[in-house]
């Protein structure tokens, strides 16, 4: 079994204790309905200045809605805002980033062919006396900014030619630019290395030190202790308990956000592993990696490991025919394959789910069926012509056996939360038939139900036979879900190991470099 249900239980006494502090920011009992769905059902929050209050709840739970609501992207159905004790409305969100509240999102919202300054300070450059933009102030703006946030990035850069790390600091610095009050961070570290993340708490204990309230939105569990002093609980759209992080511990969280504990993330597994199906051979590319191989069975679930820039996403993307190799091959079932595209990987069996799945791994502004389908109009279309009764059919199949959480098929995917749009993209991959399915990052910036539903799908796919390969950053993940474990260093394979004995000790050390001679 995954999960046992429990008895709900009230929070402890200490929990429910209010702060000798008034929030800057409060909502009490609001309400958001969609068609079908009622994404908030009289919920309350605050925000206290100097303090951190981490918003925890699963995929689905209202976290977005909420942040919607206190930037005014969306209105409230029911309930007030207070600021200050005193009723107010965000109507737009220029209204919230005057009464300062600001926003730091998952997914950064720049502008590719802006500089990294026009970035920063779009919507309130600072002007001349003729009204025109003060290049010199802006840029000058800009880099105080960037400074501040601890981005060694030139402000007169173009955007596009910036990391995706890079971005995530622009954005940062953009949503800081204003004179903000109310702080909202949502999945901030999600594309930090290490030492960015650490950065970015020291800015955090500043902005805390300035009598900022800061909203952290994470999955991350280790992140939520370190850096909240609060945490308020949603569950389902509703409110569940708030209190002080030093009165909860761990399991409490995961009890309040799931109404049940969680006793396995990792399903077991008891199977057996069949023939190879896919070799890698000496697989390289001129700058991203090299002399690559490794095999792959019917049933399995391979792991790759490696910290950031190892070159493990860049090795399946050239697998799924996104990028081409230098020199190597391909073999399946023992035959040559000739992969240039990914239509000839998807034709011999190979599906690949991308670590970046706004940008890549679905099309947003597109309903539920027609992304699942669309890999697969073959299958839905008859002489040329679309069969809608048929996309619904073949979307609702798949969707249903990863327990998509949608008011229909018709609604649009960017009004999905993040661990449901990772469905769609699975969704839409398994709808093919594959025999190889690559999984980068699977359960990145999912909540830890969510995680749990995946790892156990996962099984049950190589259970039926599918080969798996999974790339993680996460260890857990990696130890508990992989049948084998190949790590990369800069570009390399430089160990592979059986599950049974693993440590993870074991693992940094080889994707570290740690021990070897020089």
């Amino acid at each position: 079994m995954l999960v046992s249900p429990v008895s709900e239980a009230p929070a402890p006494a200490a929990a429910r204790a209010e702060p000798a502090l008034a929030p800057v920011l409060e909502l009490r009992g609001i309400a958001k309905s969609f068609p079908g769905v009622k994404a908030l059902d009289g919920v309350r929050l605050g925000l206290y200045p100097g303090q951190v209050t981490a918003l925890v709840g699963e995929n689905g739970a209202g976290k977005s809605t909420i942040v919607k609501i206190l930037t005014g992207i969306y209105q409230p159905d029911a309930g007030e805002i207070l600021l200050d004790g005193s009723p107010v409305a965000f109507p737009t969100p220029h209204a919230a980033a005057d009464a300062g509240v600001t926003a730091i999102h998952q997914e950064t919202v720049l502008f590719d062919d802006l500089t990294v300054a026009e970035n920063i300070l779009l919507g309130h450059a600072p002007r001349t006396r003729l009204g025109l933009i003060d290049w010199g102030r802006l840029t000058a703006r800009a880099r105080e900014m960037l400074a501040r946030v601890g981005a060694e990035i030139d402000p007169r850069a173009r955007l596009r030619d910036l990391g995706i790390a890079s971005k995530h600091l622009v954005a940062v610095a953009r949503a800081l630019s204003i004179d903000a009050r109310v702080v909202i961070m949502d999945e901030p570290t999600a594309a930090l290395s290490h030492k960015e993340i650490a950065e970015l708490y020291e800015l955090i204990e500043r902005l805390k030190a300035e009598g900022k309230a800061i909203l952290f939105i994470s999955h991350k569990f280790d992140e939520i202790f370190r850096i909240a002093d609060r945490y308020t609980v949603f569950r389902d759209g509703r409110f569940i308990g708030e209190g002080a992080m030093a009165d909860v511990t761990e399991a409490g969280l995961v009890r309040m956000m799931v109404g049940r504990s969680i006793d396995a993330i990792f399903p077991e597994r008891r199977h057996e592993i069949g023939d190879e199906i896919l070799r890698v051979v000496g697989y390289s590319h001129p700058t991203e990696f090299d002399s690559i191989g490794f095999t792959l069975n019917r049933g399995e679930i391979l792991g790759f490991y490696g910290l950031v820039g190892a070159g493990r996403s860049e090795v399946m993307q050239a697998l799924f025919g996104v990028t081409r190799p230098s020199k190597g091959a391909v073999r399946i079932d023992g035959q040559i394959a000739i992969i240039r595209s990914p239509a000839e990987a998807i034709a011999r069996g190979i599906v690949y789910v991308p670590e970046d799945r706004g940008a890549q791994g679905a099309i947003r502004a597109l309903p539920i069926f027609q992304n699942v389908t669309l890999p697969s109009l073959h299958r839905t279309s008859r002489r040329g012509f679309l069969r809608l009764a048929e996309e619904f059919r073949l979307a609702r199949e798949y969707t249903r056996r990863l327990d998509l959480r949608a008011a229909a098929l018709d609604q649009e995917v960017g009004q999905l939360s993040g661990g449901n749009q990772q469905k769609v993209v699975i969704a839409k991959w398994l709808a093919t038939r594959p025999r190889v399915i690559i999984l980068d990052e699977p359960t990145k910036g999912i909540d830890i139900g969510s995680k749990a539903a995946v790892h156990e799908f996962m099984a049950e796919l190589a259970a039926q036979g599918l080969a798996v390969i999974m790339v993680s950053s996460e260890i857990p993940e990696i130890l508990g879900m992989s049948d084998r474990v190949i790590v990369m260093r800069e570009g390399r394979i430089v160990g592979e190991y059986p599950r049974i004995g693993l440590d993870p000790e074991s693992l940094v050390r080889a994707a570290a470099g740690i021990g070897e001679s020089a």
